[in-house]
């Protein structure tokens, strides 16, 4: 196997399957990055005369070549070569000969995974904030087109107070917006150079890294080079923390929505080719899609668990224990983006029940408001709330079906306006 740190002597082979693991598939997605990292790291060495200026073209040159490889797809791993670090290296070395020897000097595979991963992540949070934004968008426009269609609000699981479809879906919206708050605290946390760093302990050569910094488009750099490795871990964690937020989120509206499907809700509706059905019941319309996405969204809630476990008891400085990261958060964000694009994708085809407060089983959604008017109107409200409830138990309550909220967030007055406001402040700030 070909290896960066081989020195002659060659690893066993059953030693080398399981230390490699599934990384090199893994690393497949890390290319275009190690790649951008290269090319910094060469213009770099040429800026402290490490490399001669014919060099650092020929070796920049190549690295282009690689980038649009990996654009096109064409990039491979090959056989026996044990990652994309290596791929690289070996890449240039056949192309163009003892130059490509020469982009290893002043780092590490330590550093290069550091930056690939956080020049992914950088990408990747930023792609998500776009489709929470889009989503965000979705539901608040659902909220004014629904503005006016109750719906029962229920605590307990029991019938409550009157809610509407305007409040319901926008209060997903702007639950988005906290979830946003900790995408950004991770993408401040990924978004630092840890090039320069090595093996964690820097080196004698005089790189500088505030040149790779403003090349790669990192907001800062991880100064201290023990910190820059500690962050190995703690970026991964940070964003799993962030997927889990949204995960919640989505739990909770496919939640709402496998109920409110239900025949004993009936308050939403998706076309027949959004359902599906079952092999006994020829009447059955399943919400299979709003279940994966609930079930989904509790597995990703679990990762940040799974990512502390793995970096629980490590002392400072790199171990192989950190290639599992990929394993772990690599397809969480895969699945936060389908589970993403498939709730904008059912959202796009809802249909709301506009008249389900005519069945007589809601008509207790309007006790509070009875207790209210008649509070309004003078009564103390411990006889009021008496009044309404010895009217209840003697069946004599006839509901008033006006409701008259006013205050901000409530069903008369939603906020849109005020919470797209939030949304739009918070967005401008990744980047």
């Amino acid at each position: 196997m070909s290896t960066l740190w081989n020195k002659g002597t060659a690893a066993d082979a059953l030693v080398n399957k399981f230390t490699v693991g599934n990384d090199r598939t893994y690393d497949l997605r890390l290319a275009t990055y190690d790649i951008q990292g290269s090319l910094a790291h060469a213009k770099m060495l040429a800026k402290i005369g490490l490399l001669a200026p014919a060099e650092a073209a020929l070796l920049c040159a190549e690295l282009e070549k690689l980038a649009d490889e990996a654009a096109r797809g064409t990039f491979a791993i090959e056989n026996g070569v044990e990652d994309v670090h290596s791929q690289i290296e070996l890449a240039l070395t056949q192309r163009i000969g003892d130059v490509g020897k020469k982009i290893h000097a002043g780092r590490s595979r330590n550093d290069q995974i550091l930056v690939d991963i956080k020049l992914y992540l950088k990408d990747e949070i930023i792609t998500i904030k776009d489709t929470v934004v889009r989503l965000f968008e979705q539901l608040q426009s659902l909220s004014e087109a629904h503005s006016d269609v109750l719906l029962p609000g229920y605590t307990h699981g029991q019938i409550a107070m009157p809610s509407s479809f305007g409040l319901w879906f926008g209060a997903y919206a702007e639950t988005l917006i906290d979830d946003l708050y900790l995408l950004l605290s991770a993408y401040h946390i990924v978004n630092q150079n840890p090039l320069g760093s090595a093996a964690g302990y820097g080196n004698s050569f005089p790189l500088d890294r505030d040149e790779t910094t403003a090349t790669l488009g990192f907001r800062t750099m991880n100064y201290n080079a023990i910190a820059a490795q500690m962050s190995r871990g703690k970026s991964e964690k940070a964003v799993s923390y962030a997927l889990a937020a949204i995960a919640s989120t989505l739990n909770k509206l496919a939640a709402d929505c496998v109920m409110y499907l239900s025949q004993n809700y009936g308050f939403i509706a998706f076309p027949d080719e959004l359902v599906t059905g079952s092999s006994i019941m020829p009447h059955k319309k399943n919400p299979d899609v709003w279940e994966l996405i609930r079930a989904k969204a509790n597995r990703l809630q679990s990762v940040p668990n799974e990512i502390a476990l793995l970096l629980a008891n490590l002392p400072h400085g790199y171990h192989r224990d950190y290639q599992l990261l990929k394993e772990i958060l690599f397809p969480a964000v895969d699945t936060l983006h389908d589970m993403l694009g498939i709730t904008v994708f059912m959202l796009e085809n809802i249909t709301v029940n506009r008249r389900i407060l005519e069945d007589a089983k809601y008509d207790y959604l309007f006790t509070v408001e009875e207790v209210n008017r008649r509070v309004s109107a003078g009564e103390p409200f411990r006889e009021a709330y008496k009044n309404v409830g010895q009217e209840i138990l003697q069946r004599r309550f006839v509901p008033d079906k006006t409701v008259r909220h006013t205050h901000k967030g409530s069903i008369g007055n939603l906020c849109n306006a005020e919470i797209k406001t939030k949304m739009d402040a918070l967005a401008r700030l990744f980047g």
